[in-house]
């Protein structure tokens, strides 16, 4: 069974920093993408950040790029360094990891976060980050 933990989420300050982290275990499949979505409330979840170790892609949505780093030692432990936050930052945010299935060529990183793979994922319970002004 695959698990997904996340850790790490709390209160700060505009312009401060914050590192997720999610521990994963129990992948059945050797193709994995993994990444980081977020949900504030009233709004639809959102990609933030996808990594896939298999094709070398990485994604970001444009509005962290260049403040937010994810990282990945082969999907098991993933981070999502969070620097410079922003009060439109705070959102409950979700570690989700997702196979890739066979017959696929494209970026595994992007599509991950962009939906492309939900039918294929696991998710964690997700962590509160919230910011305030």
């Amino acid at each position: 069974e695959v698990q997904l933990v996340e850790s790490g989420g709390g209160l700060v300050q505009a312009g401060g920093s914050l590192r997720l982290s999610c521990a994963a275990s129990g992948f059945t499949f050797d193709d994995v993408t993994i990444g980081w979505f977020r949900q504030a409330p009233g709004k639809n979840r959102e990609g933030v950040s996808c990594i896939s170790d298999s094709d070398g892609t990485v994604y970001y949505v444009d509005s962290v790029k260049g403040r937010f780093t994810i990282s990945s030692d082969n999907a098991k432990n993933t981070a999502l360094q969070m620097n410079n936050l922003k009060p439109e930052d705070t959102a409950v945010y979700y570690c989700a990891a997702f196979e890739v299935p066979d017959d696929f060529y494209d970026a595994n990183a992007p599509a991950a976060c962009g939906g492309k793979f939900d039918g294929r994922g696991y998710w964690g319970k997700g962590t509160l980050v919230t910011v305030s002004s």
